[in-house]
Order: C-alpha cells, then structure tokens, then sequence
C-alpha cells in the first residue's frame, strides 16, 4: 500500500505493492480472508481457486516430466533482455503487450448483447507457442490465464459500478447540503427578525420560516462551475427506508436536477399510509420535500393523525398563501433544519465509510494479483508476472482515482460544515479510531473466573449443609431469596451467551456490527462480555454466599432480608448510572433497546430493537421473577416475612400474568408496526406466530390454576402448533434452510461453516429444546430437588437455545447483505423531488 505521503490521487503500481503492509510470516491467503469487505467477498479475485489452478498446472508440469526443459541459458537471458526493453514505455504501449515469451494479453471492449452498447472493457490472455508449455501444461496454463482474465474482468465491473454509485450518492449530498446550508442561513435571519421586533421577549419554541430558495449548482469543492444534473440511484433498500420517512413540504425556487427524483405513482404506492406526507408544493414545475423519518413517538402520533385528518391539518398547517413569484410557501422550523442536518451528516459518514471499503477493495485485489503471478513465475520459471501487471495497473479498477478524489472532497466537506473546521473533530465521525484490546482484560477474566467458581463451591457446601434446594427446604428462602439467584443467573447465562455469539461471529466473519448499526468505537468485544458476567456473578454470588451464610446462623432480621433485594437495587442503579464509567455507552444501548421495544408500536424497529425482543421471549421466567421481588421488596413484605402476599392479591397475581405475555405481545407489534411501514405480508404471518405463543402461554396459565384434563389436552394442541409454526419459521425464515432446490440439499446455497454436518444437528437440538413446555404436562423432578430449581433448569436451557439461534439467524442476515453486496447503511435523505402530473 502507499505511503501516507503519496498523493492520494495516484494509483497503485507494483513496485509499490511489494512494500504493502501485509505482516510478515503470515500467509496471505489468510491475511488477505481477514482484510477484504465481507459483504463484497464474492466480488474480490478469487484467490484461493488460483492456487488451486496453479496446484494443477504444477501436477500437470510434473507428469510431462519426461520432457526435456530447455537450459536455462536458452531462455534466462532472453527473459533478461525482455524484462530491460518492457521497462520502456513507448516501446510497451497499454493494450496490446507483444513478448515473445509466454503471454500476450489483448483488450477489448464488451457490449451488451441487445442493443451493442459499449459497457466496459474485458481482457483476454493467449498464451503462445513459444512459451514452452507442452500438452496437459499448456492446457492448465491456458486455463490458469482464462480464469485469471474472469477475476480481473469481474473486479473491473464490480468496481466501475460501485464507483459509480457512490459518485451518485456524493453528488446528491452536496446537493442536499446546498439546500441545507440556504434553509439554515433563512431560519437564522427570520429568529434574527423575529428577535428584533419581539422588543426583548423570548419564545418558548423555535421559530418558523416561510421562505423561497434559489438555488444555483456549485461543485463539490464550492469552485463555481456548470455540472451534468446528478441523478441518485434508488436501490431496493433505498425504497424500503424511504417508505419509513414522514414529510413536510418547503416551496424552492430554481433548478435542483432531478435530485431524488421519483415517479408520482411509484411515490405514491411507496408512501401509502406511511408517511407525513400531503400534498406536493408545485413551485415553476418543481416539488421539493423535507423527508423525516418516523422514528419517535411524537412523529407517529402526527403521522397517524395526518392519515385520519389530513384535509383539515393540511388547511390548518397552511401560514403564507401563495407568494408573489408563484410559490406557495410553508413553514419550517429549526427543529426539522436540525433533524435534516443529522441525517445528511449520517449519509456522508456512511458514503465516507463506503469510499474507504472500495480504497481497500482496491489495494487487496491489486496485491492478490501480484502474489498469484508471483506464484506462477516461481512453479512455471517463467517471467509472466512484469507483462500481466501492466495489464492490471493500467485496468480500470486500479487506474480511476474518481473514488478517491471524492473521498478527499467528502472530508473537506465534513470538516466544514459539521465539525468548524476541526480536522481532528471530524475525523473521529469518519474514520474512528478501534477500540485497542488489552492483556488486562484477559487477566482480570481468569481472575474472577477462578473467584466465582471458588465462591460458587462454597455456596453449594454451605446450601447443602443449612438443606436448601430441596422439597423440605427453608420457604422464605426458597421464596424469597433464590429467585434473586436465579433471575441473575439466567441474565448473565445469556450475556455470557451472547458473548460466544460475538466470538463466533468474529470468527466466521460475520459483520454483525453492521447489522446491528453499532458504533465500531463503543461496541462490547466478547471479553468485555467475558469480563462483566465473570465480575458481576462473582459479587453476586459472594453476596448471596454471605446472606446464606447469616440465614444458617439464624440472623432472620428484616435487614438481613433485605440483603438480596439491595443487591437487586445496586445492579439496577449502575445500569442507569450516568457516569461515564462501566460500559455507559453500552448500558445506554441496552436501556434505549428496551424502551423501544416497551414503546414498540410508536417508536421505528430496527435490527437491534426486534433481536432483542427475541432474546426477552426466552427470558420469561427472569422477568416473573422480577415482577414479585419487585413487588415483595416494594410493598415491605420482607418486613414481615410474608412471602405470598403477592401471589394473594389479585392484581399483583394479575400482572404476574400478563408479565408472561409482554414479551410476545411487543413481538407481535413489531411485527405490525413493521408491516405500517414496509407492506410486507411477511410480518404479518410472523405476527401469526407470535400470537401462537400467547395463546400457548394462556393455556398454560390456565391449566396451573385448574388441572383438569381438559385444560391439559388444549395445553397440548395450542402448544404443538405453536411449537410447529415456530419451528417453520426457525429453519426457513430466521435461518433461510430447508430450500430444497439449493445445492447444498436441505441447507441454502450459501453457507459459511464449511461442515454441513452442524446445520443438521443445530436444526435437531432447536427441535429438541423448543419441546420444553413438555415440562408443564409431565412436571418432572430431579430427585429432592426444589421443582423451582428443575424450572430454573428448563429456563437455562432456552436461554442457550437462544444463544444458538441468534447465530444462525445473524449467519443469513449477513449471507442476504452479501448476496445485494450491502455494506454500509443507506441514510434516507431528507430533500426530495418529486414529479407530478
């Protein structure tokens, strides 16, 4: 790779690769695995089938070993001279490379195959006669060249595309800035006026604009200057978030190019009941918009309301009448400028990001074909790799520096109009800095890994001498102070889980960052997560080793009591601790997860907000726990030592109930709330499923508080079509298997663990564990144990088929991005114009 002091602009050449920063003593296969984009692995040179080639070209040379090579005299010096006269420019134009040694490489120009038009160039490698191959060689030779003429052709295509779509992007985002910085500079002149002649009064909100804007082209380096109308390229996701978008309608005056542009009737059918959206402000044939997306509470109130009184809110939203130029002119706050101001600057971190994936995208193919010549010249002692390189330096993918010149313009941009000027500001935004792993970390995991263990011994010893967790065991105990336990349990059980997940998504490269939109600098690695559940269960199990400990020696006051619930309350204040201290952005993370998923039907699902609703469904258990100690601890019932007065009274008994809906209750409107906003028949059949479920959980609600046999036989109906329908919907839906023309029989076609073998166990052991609610009908006991502590085992259970689960399922969200090429967010824009009749 280059220096950091080469000018940016220039292309790679090979002297320069040669230096690249690949580390030493490692191969590059694998090196090479572990830098290229995931989501664009299909599109790099498929380096490993050219070893193979290679491989067969070697076996092919060695069984044509009878054949007498030439000596090397005969052709070394040769070779010499002609690696002397290939130095030479004017005697070695591009395109046509004539040696007389092995290889001569012609470039044509492709056209597609209806109407003739030129789409690019291809090259094809002929390898000669007087390059010394022989019978099965030449062929293996020949076909070497051929496959390597596909990766080249296929890294030129891929790589003129994706330049050009991020060309479009950049273009339609310093046409959204323009826009942005004009509306900006009106809101500041109307709170300026209205400041004036309010005579020292202040408003309570922010004050609105009605305005015209002209707009005039500039380029992306504000050099004043006439360029070609840029179109931006909706993709299919582009659609899908654009249904997502509430709008509000700003007049502009002038020439915009067809910024955004979608057809009415395509418009119209994407934002059908979805959207903020009214009528379209016509100003001199144009229409522009402010799209904000539907992501709040108070954005879906409005938008619901809009959809219900839209003649009315229209007529009432109206301020100005219609200017004198013809416009019609509407209000728009500093509030809406704001909101459009961060998702442009969104949209220029991810196009940032997309033009650092092509940099690298780039900069590994052109050193995968160096090390693949490289090879072949070193099995074949032939000198093909000065000729072929040529080809590839002067090819497209390596020659255009468009990309990167718009990288350069995209941080100039960055810098000045979100971060005042600071490079260093704006580069924390564009090109954050990854968080370093530290030795510490794994020192300190073994540390309280050895801790834990140690206390957990001593707390079993100890519960089985006092005869805890048994049929005749202490009840206040059992009742009051085990749940403490086991809810903790289950809660760091699945962080732990979860930790796994990461280690093997790590692994298989798995991009789950991406999917789950974390921020790459704040995210929890695995022995982050390694280390919180190995530190947490070690205060809470000394603790509760502790508490044990004073019970056995017959302290029974109300403060000793009061221990487990104030380990409750300690856990539960450092997870809103406002420090910046323990994970904070972490903690926040998961809090926000959660009050969306509480506020699902208002508040926009994303990937993250519906994964962790999944991971609540199997936490049942945790979270009836949570309702009665909250309940015990909250109505003073330690006090006394009464530990069923919550299962007494009817409403706390109630809400105990309706704790064990709440998790698929908020699935389902996910679910509906996903389907408001995308159209897709899909959520509502997954909605289906999850309906399923509260009707299993009701049966067997029911069947606890009446053990008749009717109870029992619905128990086993609506629980085995749930049980079916989420089975179905585990392997073809979450995980894309059972496709039963794929190539892969019963899988998918891809698959990115190489043994087939472990899709078909991991499909059985979901089976097996998702019968857990046979514990309900047969109500089995482990010998004296406590029947809780056999739940407390069931409950664990489904949290590690969870765990399983949410591999598989992040495998075919990642194989989906990589099949569309998806590796960064598109951020919806928030002007766009539209077309109408």
């Amino acid at each position: 790779m280059a220096s950091s002091e080469t000018p940016r602009h220039q292309y790679h050449s090979c002297s320069e690769l040669h230096c690249c920063t690949l580390k030493p003593m490692v191969k590059f296969s694998k090196q090479f695995e572990g830098q290229l984009v995931p989501e664009w692995k299909e599109a790099f040179v498929d380096y490993w089938q050219l070893k193979k080639d290679i491989k067969n070209l070697q076996v092919a040379a060695g069984e044509d070993g009878d054949k007498a090579a030439p000596p090397p005299s005969q052709w070394q010096a040769p070779a010499a001279a002609s690696h002397w006269v290939m130095r030479l420019p004017f005697l070695n134009p591009h395109g046509h490379h004539k040696e007389n040694s092995v290889i001569q490489v012609h470039r044509k120009l492709a056209s597609s195959g209806n109407d003739g038009t030129v789409v690019g160039e291809v090259y094809e490698t002929v390898v000669l006669d007087t390059a010394g191959f022989a019978g099965a060689e030449a062929e293996a030779a020949s076909a070497f060249f051929q496959r390597l003429d596909e990766q080249l052709n296929k890294v030129n295509r891929f790589y003129e595309r994706k330049e050009r779509e991020f060309l479009d992007r950049g273009e339609s985002l310093r046409r959204q800035l323009q826009i942005l910085v004009e509306l900006k500079a009106a809101v500041t002149e109307a709170r300026r006026r209205g400041g004036s002649s309010a005579a020292g009064s202040t408003d309570q909100e922010d004050p609105s604009v009605s305005c015209s804007i002209l707009h005039g082209d500039q380029s992306l380096r504000g050099i004043t200057e006439q360029e070609q109308e840029g179109q931006e390229k909706f993709t299919k996701d582009d659609i899908a978030k654009s249904t997502d978008e509430g709008e509000d309608q700003l007049s502009i005056s002038g020439g915009f190019g067809n910024l955004g542009r979608i057809d009415k009737p395509r418009e119209e059918a994407a934002n059908k009941m979805r959207t903020l959206s009214g009528k379209a402000v016509t100003c001199q044939g144009r229409s522009v918009r402010i799209n904000i997306p539907i992501t709040t509470p108070s954005r879906t109130v409005i938008a619901i309301r809009e959809l219900l009184f839209d003649d009315m809110l229209s007529q009432s939203r109206k301020i100005g009448g219609i200017g004198g130029d013809g416009c019609e002119k509407l209000s728009i706050n500093k509030k809406k400028v704001h909101q459009a101001e961060k998702m442009i600057r969104g949209a220029l971190v991810e196009l940032y990001k997309g033009l650092g994936y092509l940099k690298t995208y780039q900069t590994l193919n052109m050193v995968a074909f160096v090390k693949i010549l490289k090879k072949f010249d070193k099995i074949t002692a032939k000198e093909v790799q000065t000729t072929y390189l040529k080809v590839v330096e002067s090819s497209y993918f390596n020659s255009s520096d468009k990309a990167i010149r718009l990288m350069d313009d995209v941080e100039e941009l960055f810098v000045r109009h979100f971060a005042t000027g600071d490079k260093r500001k704006a580069m924390k935004y564009l090109k954050p800095n990854q968080k370093e792993e530290s030795h510490a970390t794994t020192f300190f995991i073994g540390l309280f890994t050895g801790s834990f263990v140690a206390l957990f011994i001593g707390y079993c010893i100890m519960a089985h001498i006092a005869g805890m967790y048994t049929q005749q065991s202490n009840k206040v105990y059992m009742s009051t102070s085990y749940p403490v336990l086991s809810m903790f349990s289950l809660f760091f059980l699945h962080l732990f889980v979860y930790g796994c997940n990461i280690f093997m998504w790590r692994n298989t490269r798995i991009n789950y960052t991406f999917i789950f939109e974390f921020t790459p600098t704040k995210e929890l690695k695995y022995r982050d997560v390694f280390l919180i559940c190995t530190t947490s269960m070690t205060i809470i199990v000394g603790v509760m080793f502790a508490h044990l400990t004073l019970i056995v020696k017959g302290y029974s006051s109300s403060a000793v009591q009061a221990i487990p619930g104030c380990l409750l309350l300690v856990f539960s204040l450092t997870l809103v601790c406002p420090f910046k201290i323990l994970y904070r952005s972490s903690r926040y993370q998961f809090l926000r997860a959660i009050r969306n998923i509480i506020l699902t039907p208002f508040y926009k699902v994303v990937m993250v907000d519906f994964f962790m609703a999944d991971q609540l469904c199997s936490q049942v258990p945790l979270l009836r726990s949570l309702e009665y100690l909250a309940c015990y601890y909250i109505t003073s019932s330690y006090k006394t030592q009464d530990y069923g007065y919550c299962t007494r009274v009817k409403h706390f008994r109630d809400l105990a109930y309706a704790v064990s809906f709440l998790p698929y209750y908020w699935r389902a409107m996910q679910c509906a709330r996903r389907w408001f906003d995308e159209g897709d028949i899909n959520h509502i059949v997954n909605l289906g499923k999850y309906v399923s479920a509260m009707l299993a959980a009701g049966t067997k609600v029911a069947y606890e508080n009446d053990n008749s046999a009717g109870w029992l036989s619905l128990v086993v109906i609506v629980s085995s079509i749930a049980t079916i329908y989420q089975l179905y919907w585990d392997f073809v839906k979450d995980w894309g298997l059972l496709q039963f023309n794929s190539k892969n029989p019963w899988l998918r076609n891809d698959l990115i663990l190489k043994q087939k073998y472990i899709y078909f166990i991991s499909m059985g052991l979901n089976l097996l564990l998702r019968l857990a609610w046979l514990q309900t009908v047969i109500h089995p006991n482990i010998g004296s144990l406590d029947s809780r502590v056999t739940l407390f085992f069931l409950a664990a259970l489904e949290v590690i088929r969870r765990g399983h689960w949410n591999f598989y399922r992040l495998e075919n969200e990642h194989l989906n991005n990589a099949g569309k090429f998806r590796a960064v967010k598109v951020v919806p824009l928030p002007f766009h114009e539209v077309e109408e009749d």
